[in-house]
């Protein structure tokens, strides 16, 4: 059984057990009312399931040699990179940390998995898994419950394959469209992210694996990753990166932390003592581990700032958390006492999640089943952003239906780099070209929405023009009763896009159909936002991100109305790069500085990326600047329409707000009610302090409540070294996105000081 106390006693009990695992008399001892133990648990008495995981850490530390907590402390990779061995236990995967037999304590078999298993380098032939929908996607659905399905699902299928560590939990917040790595995480808001990432987090370790939130932290851009500067003040980083990061770990209490590449400040984000140690192990009393990430790490004394294991460590110039770490220790520069810190935090989560009680067992998967959770959240994440009277849904009237472009003959794209998962069945593999260390390769999951559409147009004559020709696009198009016209961007780890136009003339190509053809409706499949010079031209716009594993199928049901669309954008679509806080990305007039990965990082001057936005991400800075976005945060049309009404707002020791909704439509469908603050006692602002995702037949009203977490009333105080609220009114509004008030409220709220 799991020990689910809060993470503040999670982390006071384990240190405290470790303080008690040096007097054998204190651990030994058994409290009243327990039951025997079994064979095993007597043995080995951290093998008794009714002790907490903090208790099971400080007995079985207690038994643990020096050289064995130095065994869980540095890894290796899973395959083979570099020409570096791999250990024979390893399975393939993207790390491997030895296990310590004598003791029970099972091998850390590790992998990537923000968006499903991934398979680096096709290393397991034989194994395939379901792909979840990007995580802007997942982020799209507004709704805690999908994010924890997805979890599940990929947690299940990690255990399944033998895994028992997932490098997942993606929170970072998206500060710039363009970057590579925004398909991966939850948009650009705290609340938003951080609550998604923590339900995602905790379906993957109700599966008895062990899940990281990463990166640590304010790793925004992927340009010069290794050596970017991420610089910030304290307050808005706590207002905004860290919130999210804290939220998810509240929500999701996620066994490890991943650090980041970057520089925080001016330090290294895996050697950041005020990160690791201040903030993650101090004030928020976060008791797991810290892991790098691959490549990360250029320094033993990296141990004292707060990392706890080095992964992967053929990936930095030195396995340094293994001989120089041992010589730190002979210098007393390193302690003892770190080092039994170091492994005690690694055993916490593993007991937490439950490794060592319900280990791996490789197994069938149900991929139809776990398919159809990927088609669910797809369903939910798809936004309707535009849908001209009559376009959307598909009508019967329909008799001849052109389908342009965008693979959708052959599937539906997905993002590239670490989180790349291979689909059981037949996927195509697109050569994309260019260098650098992650694959140029774009693969498409075999969910073919030329087929989908097919399937659902009944009656209907469909034709398919794979768009490379403007002139015969055109011509189909002219042909055609109604137009589906797609539009992909491809984007990966290891690069930002250097703009927000569709690549390869795709601009043209949608232009110059909806020219041919006013009822033209685009299907977008991208990482972000992107511009639409066309749109104008056109009748309706679906935005589908990366889809995941029946993609095809979650589209053509939303075009034909089969699915009532319901997502909301969880990132602002700007009108322009120039309402970017940095229309030119930091970094990229300059080549990128040689492999392999991190290694020789500290040899480069590192690129400054100032954050002069603070805490205003995304919406909250274009409503601050007052300007006018291409698509806002939080909209999304539906096929229902949605009234609210009778608003209540009290106070007290934060805000709790009641309103109704009601479908005033003929179509049942789910609606997403955002709560935003508007006013502080003193001053103006725009967080998004609540939402809910309802479903409502035609007619249905129902009551939705939201209480707000006081730290999205506060400002952070960096003097005093916590949350204020002031004392006074705060004003609300009720919305159906960040620029479409419905209702306005304010009531009084207590002044108060909350501890990190």
């Amino acid at each position: 059984m799991k020990d689910r106390r809060t993470l503040g006693a999670a982390g006071a009990a384990l240190a405290a057990a470790l303080m008690l695992s040096t007097s054998p008399a204190a651990a030994d001892k058994t409290p009243a009312g327990k039951t025997a133990l079994l064979p095993q648990a007597a043995a080995k008495p951290w093998m008794n399931k009714t002790l907490s995981a903090a208790g099971r850490t400080a007995l079985l530390l207690k038994e643990m040699t020096q050289d064995e907590m130095f065994t869980l402390v540095s890894g290796d990779p899973g395959f083979a990179f570099l020409g570096a061995s791999v250990p024979k236990e390893a399975i393939g995967s993207a790390g491997y940390v030895s296990g310590i037999p004598r003791l029970g304590v099972p091998a850390l078999q590790e992998t990537d998995a923000s968006l499903g298993i991934a398979n680096p380098m096709k290393v397991r032939p034989n194994d395939f898994a379901t792909p979840l929908p990007s995580g802007l996607a997942t982020a799209a659905s507004f709704n805690p419950e999908a994010a924890h399905d997805g979890g599940a699902m990929i947690g299940q299928e990690a255990w399944r394959q033998g895994f028992n560590v997932l490098l997942a939990g993606g929170v970072n917040l998206a500060r710039d469209p363009r970057n590579g790595r925004n398909f991966e995480y939850l948009g650009e808001d705290p609340l938003l992210g951080g609550t998604l990432a923590g339900a995602a987090i905790a379906g993957i370790q109700e599966q008895n694996v062990i899940s990281t939130v990463k990166h640590f932290a304010i790793n925004d851009q992927e340009t010069k990753r290794f050596w970017a500067n991420s610089v910030i003040d304290e307050a808005a980083m706590r207002e905004s990166d860290l919130l999210a990061f804290q939220i998810a770990i509240e929500k999701g209490r996620p066994g490890s932390v991943m650090c980041s590449y970057n520089l925080i400040n001016g330090v290294y984000g895996c050697s950041n003592n005020h990160l690791l140690n201040e903030v993650l192990k101090g004030d928020w009393k976060w008791p797991g581990f810290v892991m790098s990430d691959w490549g990360a790490v250029h320094d033993s004394s990296y141990a004292n700032a707060g990392l706890d294991q080095q992964s992967a460590a053929a990936f930095d110039k030195k396995p340094y958390f293994r001989e120089p770490l041992r010589a730190d220790l002979a210098k007393r520069s390193f302690t003892a006492e770190r080092l039994k810190d170091m492994a005690g935090r690694i055993l916490y989560a593993m007991f937490d999640a439950g490794v060592l009680d319900n280990p791996p067992v490789r197994s069938q998967i149900d991929f139809k089943a776990h398919a159809d959770v990927a088609r669910r959240i797809a369903e939910q994440g798809i936004v309707l952003l535009k849908n001209d009277v009559g376009a959307l849904p598909l009508a019967a009237s329909a008799k001849k239906i052109a389908v342009i472009g965008g693979y959708a003959a052959d599937g539906v794209i997905s993002g590239g780099g670490s989180s790349q998962v291979l689909p059981e069945g037949r996927y195509l593999d697109v050569a994309l070209g260019g260098g650098g260390f992650m694959p140029r390769s774009m693969i498409l999951h075999p969910s073919s929405p030329l087929d989908a559409i097919k399937k659902l147009a009944a009656g209907a004559e469909v034709r398919f023009d794979d768009g490379r020709h403007t002139g015969s696009a055109q011509k189909l198009a002219a042909w055609a009763d109604v137009v589906i016209v797609f539009g992909v961007q491809w984007m990966t780890e290891g690069a930002d896009a250097p703009d927000l136009s569709l690549p390869d003339r795709q601009d043209v190509l949608i232009d110059a159909v909806a020219a041919a053809n006013h009822k033209t409706i685009v299907v977008l499949e991208t990482g972000g936002p992107v511009l639409m010079p066309w749109l104008g031209k056109t009748a309706a716009v679906l935005e589908a991100w990366y889809p995941g594993a029946r993609g095809g199928e979650a589209i053509a049901n939303v075009l034909f109305g089969k699915v009532n669309p319901s997502g909301r954008l969880p990132i602002t679509f700007p009108k322009s790069i120039d309402q970017n806080p940095r229309p030119v990305i930091p970094g990229s007039d300059q080549p990128e500085p040689g492999m392999p990965l991190g290694a020789d990082a500290p040899t480069v001057k590192p690129i400054d990326v100032v954050y002069s936005e603070g805490a205003d991400v995304g919406y909250r800075l274009f409503g601050k600047k007052k300007m006018v976005p291409l698509f806002p945060f939080g909209y999304g049309l539906s096929y229902s329409t949605f009234d609210y009404k009778n608003l209540k707002v009290c106070g007290g020791k934060t805000l709790m707000i009641n309103f109704d909704v009601t479908n005033t439509s003929a179509v049942a469908g789910a609606d997403v009610p955002q709560v935003y603050l508007t006013g502080t006692p003193d001053k103006a602002v725009q967080r998004l302090i609540g939402f809910n995702r309802i479903e409502l037949k035609p007619g249905e009203t129902k009551e939705v409540t939201v209480t707000a977490d006081p730290r999205l009333l506060a400002d952070y105080d960096v003097a005093s070294h916590g949350w204020r609220v002031k004392a006074g009114q705060f004003k609300i509004v009720v919305a159906h996105a960040a620029t479409a008030t419905t209702l306005e409220g304010a009531a009084a709220v207590e002044g108060s000081f909350i501890r990190p």
